[in-house]
């Protein structure tokens, strides 16, 4: 079900949390991985890449700062270099940084709103033109309930990025439509990764073992539910699927609407 067999994706901010379960869930679909990976963050994409390559597909890393228009256009030329298409973008790097809003610098709005928007984009603007070529294509990004569906204090940039993810969805999925090419977003709830586990920029684990307790589905998500997400958004199977915002948050919103 939902097979990937014969594609080949790109996935931004592969080393951790979402992007390496993406990884891992494409590669076991049937699908060859290029993954971009961006060294200041500490991440390691050894077992990444270890795990793709156990489900016998091939997993090829590139350094890439998705802030860096040239460095993104390296990473989708080393797909078709190395692999002579491209099927999936999935665009996943962002960061998540606490700023009360009266104290927060434009070189400190600057930096979220350029990796968590621009750099979708710059993902999606490299991605199209082999994808258009071919006629067919999925640009999949990862949104969050921050912004779109719910607020987060001492986190406007990250939200206000998050929400515009959407607007850039909906306009391009119909733009690009006629081209054979869907596009679409997954907006998680709260996931345990690297990222919600910093105390300082987001829950911590205290937060989320809280979170947790109580939400509808009494646990918080894993990085494996948002791949599964992907899995079928990325498949022939939701060929009919775009300009959409999947919501994969355990009930999160049922409660806080």
């Amino acid at each position: 079900m939902f097979s990937l067999e014969h594609q080949v994706a790109v996935i931004t901010g592969a080393a951790s949390g979402i992007g390496a379960a993406t990884a891992r869930r494409f590669a076991k679909a049937g699908a060859d991985v290029v993954l971009a990976v961006y060294s200041p963050d500490g991440h390691d994409i050894d077992q990444v890449r270890a795990d793709v390559e156990k489900a016998g597909r091939s997993a090829v890393i590139v350094e890439t700062n998705v802030r860096n228009s040239e460095s993104v256009d390296a990473l989708v030329q080393t797909a078709l270099s190395r692999f002579g298409r491209l099927d999936i973008a999935v665009a996943n790097a962002a960061i998540a940084r606490r700023h009360p809003s009266m104290s927060l610098t434009d070189q400190q709005w600057q930096e979220t709103l350029d990796t968590d928007l621009h750099g979708v984009w710059r993902l999606f603007r490299a991605a199209l033109p082999p994808m258009v070529e071919r006629g067919s294509g999925r640009l999949l990004v990862t949104a969050s309930t921050a912004g779109p569906f719910e607020a987060w204090e001492e986190h406007i940039h990250y939200s206000a990025a998050k929400a515009g993810i959407i607007g850039m969805v909906r306009s391009l999925a119909a733009e690009v439509g006629p081209m054979g090419i869907t596009v679409n977003a997954i907006a998680p709830g709260i996931i345990e990764t690297p990222q919600t586990l910093d105390n300082v920029n987001s829950l911590g684990a205290s937060g989320i073992e809280q979170t947790g307790r109580s939400q509808p589905i009494r646990r918080v998500g894993k990085p494996e539910d948002i791949a599964a997400g992907f899995h079928f958004l990325a498949s022939k199977d939701a060929s009919f699927v775009t300009g959409h915002c999947l919501l994969i948050d355990g009930g999160r919103m049922l409660i806080r609407g």
